[in-house]
């Protein structure tokens, strides 16, 4: 159960990367490539309100939130919106990554920080496995995220909004909707959990300037996994990943992880390749 568990909490973090992609997906068909550096600045500033700021835990969130979206706000005005091509914004969305790799390795260094988790960091016993508190906070962090997003994109009008923009943003426009802004709304809501994400994935896998790079590609991972434009589908991802790497580790070793993570991915779009839960759509040529 305590690999189970491990494995679990690990997914989430990757689940955390897919939901963010997905957020930018769903709004606007572009693919931020800088989402998981966002979640590396998200630990890196929770290391620094928390430790050299001395903030308390509920003002550090709000902190960090208000930071990485702040953050996000200027990439999408800088790297997306002079870009209207989705395609090239794959690219100045990756220059935006390689600015925040260099930025946080210039300001906080090369090497690996321990993040303080605003909780406790006492192992617990939790189903008869042991686990500490912060990998069960990632775990209902990331369920909690998704169950939340989809509930609001069902509910409210922003959210139905936003799936009719995913379907066919010319029809949306013509029914009046601020495509631009929301999409705008999107990239801004999705620096903010990504910073949220930041307070937790920190204290579970240290804060270093190469962080953002590993979470990336594993985010990536999970999401093709899971399905493109599906939340459940990134976080059934991420879970995914997490426990094939987890298990691998155990029980073949370390240098396996990555070819069992990269091998699973392979089968699962030769068999669905819209994904575990994305579905293929037909388009009219």
């Amino acid at each position: 159960m305590t690999l189970l568990l491990s494995g679990l909490a690990l997914g989430a973090v990757y689940a955390l990367v897919a939901v963010g992609y997905n957020i930018v997906f769903i709004s606007s068909k572009s693919f931020n490539f800088a989402q998981a550096q966002l979640i590396m600045v998200g630990a890196f500033v929770t290391l620094t309100a928390s430790v050299t700021w001395g903030l308390p835990g509920w003002l550090v969130v709000l902190v960090v939130m208000a930071i990485v979206g702040a953050i996000a706000a200027v990439e999408d005005v800088v790297a997306i919106r002079p870009v209207p091509d989705v395609h090239a914004q794959l690219v100045t969305t990756l220059g935006v990554a390689t600015i925040l790799n260099g930025a946080t390795q210039l300001i906080w260094g090369a090497e690996a920080k321990t993040v303080p988790f605003i909780g406790s960091d006492a192992v617990v016993s939790f189903l008869g496995g042991r686990v500490y508190p912060v990998e069960l906070a990632l775990i209902v962090l990331a369920i909690a995220m998704v169950v939340v997003l989809s509930v609001l994109a069902k509910r409210l009008m922003v959210g139905l909004a936003l799936v009719g923009i995913s379907q066919d943003s010319e029809a949306a426009k013509l029914r009046g909707v601020d495509v631009r802004r929301l999409a705008f709304g999107a990239f801004v809501l999705s620096g903010v959990l990504a910073g949220l994400a930041g307070v937790f994935v920190g204290p579970k896998t240290f804060a270093v300037s190469t962080l953002g790079l590993s979470l990336a590609l594993k985010g990536f991972v999970a999401l093709a996994i899971g399905g493109f434009g599906n939340l459940y589908g990134g976080l059934i991802g991420g879970f995914v990943v997490g426990l094939v790497e987890q298990f691998t580790a155990r029980y073949l070793g370390a240098e396996y992880s990555n070819i069992s993570v990269f091998a699973i991915l392979i089968v699962v779009l030769m068999v669905r390749p819209a994904g575990l839960v994305g579905r293929a759509r037909e388009r009219v040529v």
